[in-house]
């Protein structure tokens, strides 16, 4: 954890110059990926904590980030690149401290960059309602969390994450309710994600691509560690949160069936992917935790890679309206593959690792309810309905006059290239020891 830190104050140094900014940031993310083999494990120190969940997280902000950069060559302003080198640097501290007050601090401070890359290099002037919409929903919903930390303090408790939950008869449903709420806006979960779609629509392509990719998984994590010590079946909460979580990602496949916008479909697609991680970390069972976690991870990848295709697409034709977007397989066929395949990928079709977390879900929900396994199934058959729905208006049909011939650019394809590449091989790493191998002999 402290190389990686000192690896982002090398970044901060070198970040007036993007190829700089590039160099590090892939080093980065190839220290991350090396501290995957060692992190297997649950460790707390007074400082920082190391878990598997969180060393994949760190691995998944250091490549988004690398990769936003990767997609807005354009964007070579210094305060642009030292904006997303200091959300890293806030997101690898909120990854790794076991104080519950630095991780609220850090919790916190990822919104500042955030809302100014929204506010900053948004497109529209709708960004600064966008902006005041996620600064309402997340700030008001953790200001109750923070009291009751310092209530917590003020009582003499330990503020390290592991003990948190060892003070008697204080945890009750209200609070509960309180503590989790809090990182529940943050995923978001349904009734409370309509600030999600504005920031999505009004971000620009780099904030689209950390927003959805790690951001959201804060509040995961959040859940995650709360876990730890607490449960929200214990104040009565556990089955409604989760029943509405569930009912909620329905809802929003539903909803992403009449949307317009591409990148309002790909937001919502991430409010009824994050219904699943919610519902997964609540049942608290194996089973659960480990969707939710794959699912985390691969949604990260996903949604990131489908805001950069709708972003490339905009610039062929103009326009994010779905009406207008016609007859993408003739004029870029590249680019249609990669809409293909992502959206089965965003459908959890084989051999993605969406598959393996919505798979991993079923026995959770089965041992909670069969209703919740019910709404499971129509939530598949609506998001495969949506992703047809979505590559068909895209790539087929009669070229519209909107879209403009051209040629695919390198940093397009190598920015699409490396987000599959996770998506379809992480889980399956004895190929490349087979490959190596065979290399050997």
């Amino acid at each position: 954890m402290v190389v990686l830190l000192f690896g982002v104050l090398f970044s901060f140094l070198v970040s007036f110059s993007w190829g700089s900014a590039i160099l590090s940031s892939v080093l980065l993310t190839i220290y991350s990926l090396l501290c995957l083999n060692s992190s297997f494990s649950l460790g707390y120190n007074l400082m920082f904590s190391s878990s598997s969940m969180s060393a994949l997280l760190i691995f998944l902000s250091c490549l988004l980030c690398f990769l936003s950069l990767l997609s807005t060559p354009m964007e070579k302003s210094p305060s642009y690149i030292f904006c997303i080198l200091f959300l890293l640097s806030v997101l690898l501290m909120a990854f790794s401290v076991s104080n519950i007050i630095s991780f609220y601090v850090f919790f916190e401070a990822s919104l500042i960059p955030t809302l100014i890359l929204i506010i900053g290099w948004g497109y529209q002037p709708e960004r600064l309602q966008a902006g005041t919409y996620m600064m309402l929903y997340t700030v008001s919903a953790s200001l109750p969390l923070l009291v009751i930390i310092l209530w917590r303090a003020l009582e003499g408790g330990s503020m390290i994450t592991w003990f948190l939950g060892n003070t008697g008869s204080l945890w009750g449903g209200y609070f509960l309710l309180v503590i989790y709420g809090a990182f529940l806006v943050k995923l978001p979960m349904y009734t409370v994600h309509l600030w999600l779609p504005k920031a999505h629509v009004e971000a620009p392509l780099a904030g689209s691509m950390i927003l959805a990719g790690i951001l959201l998984k804060l509040g995961g994590y959040g859940v995650f560690q709360m876990n730890l010590c607490f449960s929200l079946f214990q104040g009565g909460w556990g089955y409604f949160i989760v029943a509405v979580s569930m009912w909620g990602g329905l809802l929003s496949t539903l909803m992403c069936l009449r949307q317009v916008d591409v990148k309002s479909l790909v937001a919502y697609s991430s409010v009824g992917h994050m219904g699943l991680v919610s519902s997964g970390f609540l049942m608290d069972s194996t089973w659960g935790v480990s969707s939710a976690v794959i699912t985390m991870l691969a949604h990260g990848f996903s949604s990131s890679a489908l805001f950069c295709l709708a972003y490339f697409t905009y610039e062929k034709c103009h326009t994010r309206s779905i009406p207008y977007i016609k007859g993408f397989l003739q004029l870029y066929p590249a680019l249609s593959l990669f809409w293909f395949v992502l959206c089965c990928v965003n459908m959890a079709a084989p051999p993605s690792i969406n598959l393996v977390g919505e798979l991993m879900v079923v026995p959770a929900l089965f041992s909670s309810s069969v209703f919740l396994v019910v709404i499971m199934g129509l939530m598949v058959f609506f998001s495969a309905a949506y992703n047809m729905y979505l590559y068909t208006s895209v790539n087929h049909g009669q070229g519209s006059t909107y879209v403009t011939s051209g040629l695919n650019r390198y940093y397009e394809m190598m920015s699409l290239f490396c987000h599959l590449v996770p998506l379809l091989l992480l889980l399956k790493g004895d190929l490349f020891f087979i490959c190596w191998g065979e290399g050997l002999s």
